[in-house]
C-alpha cells in the first residue's frame, strides 16, 4: 500500500511539474533563433562525457585496488 501511494504521488508531482513549465522562454527563443543552443547542448554533452569517464577511470582503479587488497 504504501509504494503504490507514493507512485502515485511521484506520479502527481511529476505531471504538475511539466503543466508548470511554460515553453515562452525568451532566452530559449533567441538561443534557437540564432543557432546557438547548439554551443549550449555540446557543452552539456561534453560535461556529461566528461562525468562519465571519470567516474568510469574511478571505478577501474579502485577494482584494482580491492583485487590486490584481496
Amino acid at each position: 500500500m504504501k509504494k503504490i501511494s507514493l507512485l502515485t504521488l511521484l506520479t502527481f508531482l511529476t505531471t504538475l511539474v511539466s503543466y508548470a513549465q511554460s515553453s515562452d522562454i525568451e532566452m530559449a527563443e533567441g538561443l534557437r533563433s540564432s543557432g546557438k543552443i547548439w554551443v549550449v547542448v555540446l557543452v552539456l554533452l561534453t560535461i556529461v562525457v566528461g562525468v562519465f569517464v571519470y567516474l568510469f577511470t574511478i571505478d577501474r582503479k579502485v577494482t584494482k585496488l580491492e583485487k590486490r587488497n584481496s
